[in-house]
């Protein structure tokens, strides 16, 4: 689909969920080596020191950009669990949604995740409505806790709601290429 067209289609906004540990970020970022064209958006990666893990960073999927989102050792009202958040630290990964949503080009949006460390940024959480809106496709990762604004996503009806289990995500990604393309 390229801007400007009907929206009709209601697997363009594909959702993937599952439990911590899954493969949801690996099925995000296969499926985002396997698809035709522009790609934007982030993926996020665990931090380990010696094994344990200390916080999250967020890795640009077009230009490498490396940011930590959340560790033990920040200092900031924002907490999810045991880690301290900064969601100050998002500002570019949700520039490079807001420039992809303005292309002529065909881009696909890929976040992940649309979770709580996240949604401390006010401006992600208006972000993933405008790409859901738009007409590129979308493929997120979301948690799969209760959450109200969460649950809105997943709610919608041109949104695809896609399990990742042990059995199928090594054929997930080829599967959400064929569906988003």
């Amino acid at each position: 689909m390229v801007p400007g067209e009907n929206r009709d289609n209601k697997e363009n906004n594909v959702l993937i969920t599952g439990p911590p540990g899954i493969g949801k970020t690996t099925v995000l970022q296969e499926t985002s080596r396997k698809l035709p064209g522009e790609v934007a958006g982030f993926i996020t990666r665990e931090i380990r020191h010696s094994g344990k893990r200390t916080g999250f960073e967020l890795v640009s999927l077009s230009g490498g950009n490396r940011e930590e989102l959340a560790a033990v050792n920040f200092s900031t009202p924002y907490r999810v669990g045991r880690y301290s958040v900064k969601p100050e630290n998002m500002e570019s990964f949700v520039q490079e949604i807001e420039d992809a949503l303005c292309s002529k080009n065909r881009v696909f949006i890929l976040i992940d995740e649309i979770g709580k460390m996240e949604l401390f940024s006010e401006r992600f959480y208006h972000v993933v409505l405008q790409a859901m809106d738009s007409p590129f496709p979308v493929l997120a990762t979301i948690m799969p806790r209760p959450n109200s604004y969460c649950d809105s996503i997943k709610n919608r009806p041109d949104a695809r709601l896609v399990e990742v289990t042990r059995e199928n995500r090594d054929e997930l990604p080829g599967q959400l290429v064929a569906t988003l393309s």
